[in-house]
């Protein structure tokens, strides 16, 4: 994979430039994020992926583009198809341009204005679907409409983000960065979507800390993990399809957040660490920081923040549109909810669970 180190064929040291915009990509910084709703001094680490050009799924977007050019799959100049709710759609106008590749990228009406306007500014095409699957949600009709466009146009290639393993091994260099910058850590904690970078991440830290425990975190209305597929607010966690990428036994546990509660976290973060992002850092800081304060002293938890907090200005960080939907003035809990197992009930605020399982596995036994 491209990196600064490394700048392969793009490189062009004769006249001291970068050459390749894909350069840009990984070494972001880690900052220790005191603990949001405790006095206790402890804490954990983020990693800042927002600090790539367009956030983490930079990583994967550009591996994936390698690795499929390597093994035949998507020809010189071929077209690259893809669904997307913002973040990967980004990585891949990159991995585009740097590879010359048109990029058509398939969105539904939550895609913020000014991710889809950069995409364009970037080159990509966006397609945008009208309606929810009935039963998959906007998901599904994304992925539809993603078949309907290869079927269109021969030669062309969909990563398939939700099962294509390459977006699982596309995280190494973000465990790679991680150990070196940390040393040793005790508890990862992942947002989970299409289960890449918690899969990815894991599994090259874990033969390092053969202890490594691994802290997912979905969204409610997400079907990820067991729970009923519901309306999401949420974007860039959470799924209401099932990615073969979720590496279920990888998990210790797993928390469901609320919206409110991760505009809280995200917009206290900011005010505290003049450092944010969107929904699932949100997401992501509160869990780790329960587990900061939980967890025996001296334990280091290392936390992933998938992006910034740019995309999210007419959103988390938009009075009237929090005002509408009754986002401001809940403080989160100072512990969530704990229960046995996830069909127990339908979740509406923090919940927790030990029992971790493949919803679809599960099913068929």
């Amino acid at each position: 994979m491209l990196t600064k180190k490394n700048a392969g064929a793009f490189a062009r040291p004769e006249n001291g430039t970068h050459g390749s915009p894909a350069l840009l990509v990984g070494d972001t910084p880690v900052l220790w994020v005191e603990d949001l709703l405790g006095t206790t001094g402890r804490g954990f680490w983020a990693k800042l992926e927002g600090m790539n050009p367009g956030g983490m799924k930079d990583r994967p977007a550009l591996h994936m583009v390698e690795k499929a050019k390597e093994r035949g799959d998507l020809r010189a100049g071929a077209p690259i198809v893809e669904s997307t709710s913002g973040t990967l759609g980004l990585g891949l106008a990159l991995a585009g341009a740097a590879h010359g590749h048109p990029v058509t990228l398939v969105a539904d009406p939550g895609l913020e204005p000014i991710v889809r306007h950069l995409l364009l500014a970037y080159g990509a095409e966006v397609d945008l679907v009208e309606r929810p699957h009935p039963a998959g949600g906007w998901q599904q009709a994304r992925r539809d409409r993603v078949q309907r466009h290869l079927a269109r146009w021969p030669g062309a290639w969909c990563p398939d983000q939700y099962h294509n393993p390459d977006n699982v091994t596309g995280y190494a260099s973000l465990a790679g960065e991680l150990a070196a910058q940390l040393g040793e850590i005790d508890i990862l904690v992942c947002s989970v979507g299409t289960g890449g970078h918690s899969a990815g991440t894991y599994r090259h830290l874990r033969p390092r800390y053969p202890d490594l425990r691994l802290v997912g975190v979905d969204t409610i209305g997400s079907t990820i993990f067991g729970q009923p597929a519901a309306p999401r607010l949420m974007r860039g966690l959470g799924s209401s399809i099932y990615p073969r990428n979720v590496d279920y036994p990888a998990f210790s546990e797993v928390h469901w957040v609320a919206p409110a509660e991760a505009v809280w976290a995200c917009r206290r973060l900011a005010l505290t660490r003049h450092v944010s992002g969107g929904w699932s850092v949100g997401a992501v800081a509160l869990v780790a920081g329960w587990l900061a304060r939980t967890e025996p002293p001296g334990t280091r938890i290392a936390a992933v923040f998938p992006d910034g907090p740019q995309r999210y200005f007419d959103t988390i960080y938009n009075d009237e549109y929090c005002r509408a939907h009754d986002l401001l003035g809940h403080q989160p809990r100072p512990h969530p909810d704990t229960v046995d197992s996830p069909a127990t009930a339908t979740f509406s605020r923090w919940t927790r669970s030990t029992s971790v399982a493949d919803p679809v596995a599960e099913v068929a036994r």
